[in-house]
């Protein structure tokens, strides 16, 4: 306490100065308008500066909480999103692939939803893989079809994938009709475009407009009548003048394909054994009569 006092005594000059100072200022921010709104002015300023830093300074301290918020929160999010792609693909499977239009001719049909894992369009002879095999259902001669239109037949199967002969191969051949005439052709494709194969044998005198639509004619058990191939978009002559050929634009985009459907049809097996039969049935009858 002694030493206190003493400290004071012996600058005692020192606080009376500061007090005078202090006063002063005081006198001079109250009583003076310009010089208040300076000091206010400052003292908001420099409030502000300090309350900011203030305000980062806790801002680092919560990072490591607020990241772990962020993470369990990115977790969930995730989560959700995964529920809601698996409940979107359960609902849409089968359906969105394949146009509203078709979807009615479609509705006896079993569709079986695949992915393309390999593709070419360029080679003479392309073919087509997809993610789906005989375990899924998957046969041999099944047509194959997208969101746009026919895609191809099924020409190999194993166990979980199965090979695609599509329309982009010289091999391919897929009965077609003028959708709204009744007048049919074969679908061929030669080299080229991959958007424009040709439709073969369309009779002379058919009836037709171009950009007409191309559809399945339904004739083979592969595909159902009615869905799109394409649009005509120019006539020829066929090598022998009998029949018209006819250009088509392909509507499905080959260099773009990912989703597909296998069109199960449960009643292509009955037809075929029905056939068969008749077969047989007429074979036993030459043979017969042979006899």
């Amino acid at each position: 306490m002694h030493n206190l006092a003493e400290f004071i005594a012996r600058f005692k000059h020192w606080f009376l100065f500061v007090l005078l100072e202090i006063i002063s200022l005081i006198l001079l921010f109250k009583y003076n308008n310009y010089q208040g709104s300076v000091w206010f002015s400052s003292a908001n300023y420099i409030a502000g500066h300090v309350l900011e830093a203030k305000s980062d300074v806790e801002s680092f301290f919560s990072l490591t909480k607020i990241n772990q918020e962020l993470t369990q929160r990115n977790l969930y999010l995730e989560h959700q999103v995964s529920h809601l792609q698996a409940e979107v693909y359960d609902s849409t499977v089968g359906k969105d692939y394949i146009h509203k239009g078709q979807l009615e001719m479609l509705s006896d049909y079993r569709l079986i939803p695949a992915k393309v894992v390999d593709n070419s369009i360029d080679k003479p002879q392309n073919f087509i893989t997809i993610n789906k095999g005989s375990v899924d259902g998957v046969r041999e001669d099944m047509g194959v079809a997208c969101g746009n239109g026919v895609v191809g037949i099924v020409y190999l199967v194993s166990s979980h994938y199965s090979v695609v002969i599509p329309v982009l191969n010289s091999e391919s051949n897929i009965s077609c009709s003028i959708d709204g005439t009744g007048y049919f052709g074969y679908l061929h494709w030669k080299g080229g475009p991959s958007d424009i194969a040709y439709l073969e044998d369309v009779p002379r005198h058919a009836h037709f407009r171009l950009h007409g639509r191309v559809v399945t004619s339904g004739y083979s058990s592969v595909f159902p009548p009615g869905v799109l191939v394409g649009e005509i978009l120019h006539v020829f002559n066929s090598d022998d003048g009998l029949s018209y050929r006819l250009m088509i634009k392909l509507s499905t985009d080959f260099g773009n394909l990912r989703d597909v459907c296998v069109i199960d049809d449960a009643s292509v097996k009955e037809r075929l054994n029905l056939l068969k039969a008749a077969q047989d049935s007429i074979k036993e009858k030459v043979d017969g009569s042979g006899n």
